[in-house]
């Protein structure tokens, strides 16, 4: 099971998902708009392996085995949820295109591949214990 913290309107999870479809994805957001929307593309596409729910990430039971987020909060706010959600020995992947490479506490990080993209996306990543 992934879950995909602050999904928006289905990003990344979706994509993910569509490439995966033996994993199970759960997308979770607390804005009615996004969800709805997410919820939409999921049922255009079919995803049998996504399950798309409206909640507070502080309010989420864990554990999960795997978390990913696109920057949906800083890494300082971020951090400490994920250290409650993810189960021992899971993995956290949260991309965004801060301007530096600063190290956060908690994180490695690593720089993604530009393609045609006009600015670096970094990927923090964290590994549970």
């Amino acid at each position: 099971v992934v879950c995909d913290l602050g999904t928006g309107v289905g990003l990344p999870g979706v994509p993910l998902a569509v490439l995966h479809p033996e994993i199970q994805f759960v997308l979770i957001d607390r804005a009615g708009r996004r969800i709805d929307l997410a919820k939409w593309a999921v049922r255009i596409l079919d995803l049998e392996n996504v399950i798309v729910r409206q909640d507070e990430i502080e309010r989420l039971p864990g554990p999960f085995p795997a978390i990913v987020a696109r920057a949906s909060l800083s890494p300082q706010r971020l951090e400490p949820q994920v250290r409650r959600l993810l189960a021992p020995g899971g993995v956290a992947v949260v991309g965004g295109s801060w301007k530096d490479r600063r190290e956060h506490a908690g994180w490695s990080t690593e720089e993604g591949t530009q393609g045609s993209l006009d600015r670096p996306v970094w990927f923090l990543i964290m590994r549970q214990q």
